[in-house]
């Protein structure tokens, strides 16, 4: 797709829009992802205890599906010192 250059706002609005067939898809898809990296992630309820303030920021970083692997609940080790 060129550059197209334009005098004045008008004749930028009057330009068709040029959407190419594929190009609907690959702009749904890249709408699906801004929309994921947007919205809130679910978090588990909760407060967790971490041993080190690295573990911790590790759980924070690691996303939901990280955080419930993370938690101590789930951790085996729990209890052990």
């Amino acid at each position: 797709m060129g550059v197209e250059r334009f005098r004045s706002v008008e004749e930028m609005n009057a330009a068709p829009v040029r959407v190419g067939v594929a190009d609907g898809l690959e702009r749904f898809l890249r709408h699906c992802a801004r929309y994921r990296s947007l919205a809130p992630r679910p978090r588990p309820r909760g407060v967790f205890k971490f041993r080190s303030l690295e573990e911790a920021q590790r759980a924070r970083l690691s996303g939901p599906s990280g955080d419930a692997a993370n938690s101590p609940s789930s951790r085996s080790d729990v209890g052990v010192d």
